[in-house]
């Protein structure tokens, strides 16, 4: 099976050309294929399919082998190989994901190959029981959930996948390493959490570092990102426009008032590829 490494931000990816190449079990070969010392190793498989209803489609599995909604550091790739490899030239491209229909702006180099690109990331969603969140309240914004060492104040929001985003004044001294596993399984969240942790700089800059669902400590989470923008509005500690400094780099993040969606831009790179 040929293969393509790619990363957003270094958020990495396993992409699988599925116009060419036939996937029959993508659970166990997410678990195989992801694993950094037995595999190609990364934080997850991505299959880039034919869609019926979007230029191309995505299915994103985690590197436990559970399939997730909606990845927007892995859609940036998806958006770059179907360009660059010609499997479409639609700029914006549509495409579909198990949170529905994304559009992305793609911004080219002087190549004419994908730099990075601006994905339309929908509308946040903020009910408790679609999120969802075991907390019987029109929105949760600043309550407290507890782990066995530490008490946090968390707001819950869903970009397609579940977030919780906790502010915290030092991000950097955060044990991701024994909270992220709690919060994750956390009897509050029935399908699990992604779990972030962000340090305000300015109205305008934050610095969060993620454990994520499925795949633990990772570099990047687009979604997640996106859910921190949204969070820092509802709990009165950023504007609408961020940036946000995550441990492999850099997001630029919009809410828009206009449509109530929130626009991602960031980069997104092919590494390498091979055969498996």
């Amino acid at each position: 099976m040929r293969f393509t490494k790619m990363h957003g931000i270094g958020n990495d990816y396993v992409c699988v050309n599925c116009f060419e190449e036939s996937v029959d079990a993508p659970t166990e070969l997410s678990q195989r294929i992801s694993d950094r010392h037995f595999g190609v190793g990364g934080d997850g498989l991505i299959l880039i399919l034919p869609s019926e209803e979007a230029d191309v489609r995505m299915r994103i599995f985690n590197a436990d082998g559970s399939e997730a909604e909606m990845c927007g550091n892995g859609v940036r790739c998806v958006a770059k190989y179907a360009h660059d490899h010609g499997l479409t030239d639609a700029n914006p491209m549509r495409v579909e994901t198990g949170a529905g229909v994304k559009t992305i702006e793609l911004h080219l180099d002087d190549s004419g190959r994908v730099a990075s690109a601006t994905v339309d990331m929908g509308e946040p969603i903020l009910d408790p029981p679609t999120i969802p969140v075991n907390i019987p309240q029109q929105r949760v914004v600043d309550l407290p959930v507890r782990t066995s060492k530490r008490a946090f104040k968390m707001t819950c929001i869903s970009m397609g996948n579940p977030h919780a985003v906790m502010f915290v004044d030092d991000v950097a001294g955060v044990p991701l390493e024994q909270v992220g596993p709690e919060l994750e399984n956390h009897p509050l969240f029935p399908r699990r959490i992604n779990a972030h942790f962000v340090q305000v700089h300015s109205d305008t800059e934050v610095t969060m570092r993620t454990w994520e669902r499925g795949s633990g400590i990772t570099l990047a989470c687009g979604t997640g990102a996106s859910s921190v923008c949204v969070a820092g509005v509802l709990a009165g500690r950023t504007g609408r426009k961020i940036l946000a400094h995550l441990p492999g780099g850099d997001l630029d993040l919009e809410w828009r008032q206009s449509d109530n969606h929130v626009y991602m831009t960031g980069a997104a790179t092919e590494v390498f590829s091979g055969e498996f």
